[in-house]
Parts: structure tokens; sequence; C-alpha cells
């Protein structure tokens, strides 16, 4: 079965939802029982005393430290995403002062500073998930110097109409294929393209991701309890098609 990745909660507040983790505490309470449903990798947003993403050295090890803990061995991946505080160019100090380091960072390739962000990272030793969002982003990242020792592609399908961004996905694994980059693809959507990403990455093997920052529903368009339950769900459809 292809690997499922839980995004326990993005930029999203516990305003939008009740069980968004914004604690070190909640994010690995939601890690373990995400863990239990079937997620084998987790991508989270750390957040400082004021519950806001946070890419500051203390906010990032508290949070990694409290999910190994909860969920020993399990990869973990962060963001690098340029509007999390202070944004811009001004988070780019940030990354480099991490005493402990995720195994892998989502990079935004539609980020004008996307290059440098991921050298940092390769320096750092730490694994890239190259995000691409538009034919455009991919036409980007196959001309850039390493693109292929990246440790995986994450198409992130933003639009809401399901057939445009199934164009955007053909569009960019057409660029990626006459680029002869063959990296392992995690496909997924957001919130009305949410579900329907999900099946579309199960029907082409490739890899996925589930959680709140994604959306708070399930299959059924009923609001979601929480993570865990979205997990099993992903994991259901994955083994009924």
């Amino acid at each position: 079965m292809a690997m499922l990745q839980a995004c326990l909660n993005g930029g999203r507040s516990r305003r939008n939802h009740s069980g968004v983790p914004v604690t070190p505490e909640q994010i690995a309470s939601d890690a373990k029982a995400a863990f239990a449903a079937g997620a084998s990798e987790f991508h989270f947003h750390p957040r400082g005393p004021d519950e806001l993403e946070s890419l500051a050295a203390d906010a990032i090890a508290a949070a990694i430290d409290a999910v190994r803990s909860a969920v020993p061995g399990a990869p973990i991946g962060l963001s690098t995403h340029a509007g999390i505080p202070p944004g811009g160019a001004a988070r780019i100090p940030f990354l480099r002062t991490w005493h402990r380091k995720p195994d892998y960072v989502s990079v935004n390739l539609v980020e004008e500073d996307a290059p440098e962000v991921m050298a940092i990272m390769r320096d750092m030793g730490i694994g890239i998930e190259a995000g691409i969002w538009s034919v455009a982003d991919a036409r980007r990242f196959v001309a850039l110097p390493g693109s292929r020792h990246c440790l995986r592609i994450l198409i992130e399908i933003n639009e809401q109409d399901i057939a445009s961004g199934l164009q955007a996905v053909d569009g960019i694994l057409d660029v990626l294929k006459a680029a002869g980059i063959y990296l392992p693809i995690l496909l997924h959507g957001l919130d009305e393209g949410k579900w329907p990403f999900i099946r579309e990455a199960h029907a082409r093997g490739f890899d996925t991701r589930v959680g709140l920052e994604d959306g708070f529903t399930m299959p059924d368009g009923t609001r979601a309890s929480g993570n865990a339950a979205q997990v099993a769900a992903a994991r259901a459809l994955a083994r009924t098609g």
C-alpha cells in the first residue's frame, strides 16, 4: 500500500476546527492517534506561544521532540512556506538556526526563494519535498540543479474544480517525464478537492496525505472529528478503491 502522510494542522487554527492541534503536546497526541489509524509519516507546522506558525528553533525543537517521543522512528516533515512569520526573506535566517532537524521539509516552487531554501536544507542534511502546484512550477523545478536528488515530488492541487485539477496533474507529470525525473509522487488536494485527489492518488499508485491542514470533512461530506478519523477513512478508501 502507498504511503499515507498525516498533515496535522498547517495554517489552520482552532477557530477553524476545534480539533486542530497547536501545542507540542496536542500535535504529538494527534500524531500518535493518526499513526494508530494508519498514517506512516507526519507533516505539521510548529507553533509559538501565541499559537501562530513559527520557524523559531525552540518552537521547532519542542514540536519535533514531542512527536518523536509519541511515534518513535516515524518520518517527520515541516513546512518552509513564505507565509510563516516573519515571512518572506526574513524567515531564511531562522531556518539556519534549527538544532532539531525534521527528516524533510516541503518547499514550494511557486515561491521566489525556493532554490535558496532548497540549498539550505541540503546543506543541513534535510530531505526535500518539492511542492509543485502548476506546470510552471514543474518547469522551474526540472531546471534546478540537484532536482533529481529531492526526496519526492509533492503535487499540490489547489484548484477546487476537479477537471481543472486533473489537467494540472497530467501537465505536471508530462513535464517531469520529459525531463527524465522519476521521483516518488505524493498527490493531494485541498478542501473540496481533498477526497477526489486522495482517490486519484490511490488509482494512480501515488502516495497521498490527509488531515485537517487540507480540509475538515470526511468522504461523505460530514465534518471530521479530527485527524485520526480522516486517516482511517483514507486507509479504508485505499482498500476499497
